[in-house]
C-alpha cells in the first residue's frame, strides 16, 4: 500500500483508536460490523470502485455509504466507514484491505480492554505451529471445495472454550475469508498487529529445550535493547536445533544453534 492509500489508512487508524479508547464503545461489535462491510465490498467489486472513484466527490461517496449502511450498523461504524470513503485511495482494493485491518485491530482492542491481549498473541502463534505439524488439518482449512460455514464450524469445535474469544474470531475470519492470502501469511500478519497494539515487535525463538522464566526475561530484555522496542517472544521447542538458540525478528535471523555451526563446518570441509 502506498501514497494516498497509506495516508488514508493512517487517518482511519487514528479514528479507530479514538473510538476504542472510549470504554462506552463495544470494540468487539465494532470489529464484527467492520468485518461485515469488508465482506460486502470484497464481494461487490463495482460498489467498491464507485466508493473509491476519485472523479466522485468524497461527500457524495459518504452519502452513498450512509444510504447503504444506515440501520445496518452502529453509528460508530458508519462514521468510521464514511470517513474512509471520503479519503483518496490509490486502488479500490486498498479500501477493503484497510477495512479488514481495522476489523482485526478493533478485535485486538477488545482483547486489550479485557486484559487478554498476551493470551491472544500466544494463541495465534500456537495455532500456527499446530498447522505446521498437522497437514490434514491445514488441508481441511484451505480446501477450496469446502464451504466457509463448514470450515467455521470445524474451527469452533477446535477452539471453542480452549482459546480466547478474540483469537477464535480472528482465526475464523481468516480461514473463512482468506482473500487470496496463505493461512500462514494471514496468521503472521495478525501476530504483527497484536504486537503493534502494544508497540512491540515479535521475535520467534526456537530452542532445543524450554527456556526458564528467568531466561525468557533476560532474552526479552536483550532483544528490546538491541531493537529499541519492547519485544514479544513467540517460543517454540525443536530438538533438531541441537542446543543453542534461533531467533527470528521480521526478516532478520540470529542463529546460535549447534546445528548451524555444524552445517557451517561441513560446508567449509567440503570447500
Amino acid at each position: 500500500m502506498n501514497g494516498a492509500s497509506r495516508e488514508a489508512l493512517a487517518a482511519a487508524r487514528e479514528r479507530l483508536d479514538a473510538l476504542t479508547d472510549n470504554t462506552s464503545v463495544d470494540a468487539a461489535k465494532l470489529a464484527g460490523e467492520l468485518a461485515s462491510v469488508t465482506a460486502l465490498l470484497d464481494r461487490e467489486v463495482s460498489l467498491r470502485r464507485v466508493l473509491t472513484d476519485p472523479a466522485q466527490a468524497g461527500e457524495a461517496r459518504a452519502e452513498l455509504v450512509a444510504r447503504l449502511l444506515n440501520g445496518q450498523v452502529s453509528g460508530e461504524t458508519l462514521d468510521l466507514v464514511s470517513g474512509m470513503v471520503r479519503s483518496r485511495w490509490s486502488q479500490s482494493r486498498d479500501l477493503v484491505d484497510s477495512l479488514e485491518e481495522l476489523a482485526n485491530l478493533a478485535d485486538l482492542s477488545a482483547a486489550q480492554q479485557g486484559d487478554t491481549l498476551d493470551d491472544v498473541e500466544d494463541e495465534l502463534f500456537r495455532f500456527g505451529r499446530i498447522l505446521a505439524s498437522h497437514t490434514e488439518l491445514r488441508s481441511a482449512l484451505t480446501d477450496k471445495a469446502a464451504s466457509a460455514a463448514a470450515k467455521g464450524e470445524l474451527l469452533r469445535r477446535l477452539l471453542g472454550g480452549k482459546a480466547d474469544a478474540v483469537t477464535e474470531r480472528l482465526i475464523v475470519r481468516l480461514v473463512t475469508h482468506p482473500r487470496g492470502r496463505s493461512l500462514e501469511g494471514g496468521l503472521e500478519s495478525l501476530s504483527k498487529l497484536a504486537a503493534e497494539r502494544r508497540n512491540r515487535m515479535v521475535a520467534t525463538v526456537i530452542t532445543s529445550v524450554p527456556l526458564s522464566d528467568a531466561q525468557k526475561q533476560r532474552l526479552g530484555a536483550v532483544l528490546a535493547k538491541l531493537y529499541g522496542r519492547p519485544m514479544h517472544l513467540n517460543l517454540d521447542v525443536d530438538p533438531e536445533v541441537l542446543g543453542g538458540i534461533l531467533v527470528r525478528v521480521g526478516d532478520e535471523v540470529i542463529d546460535g544453534t549447534i546445528a548451524d555451526r555444524l552445517t557451517e563446518a561441513a560446508r567449509r570441509l567440503a570447500g
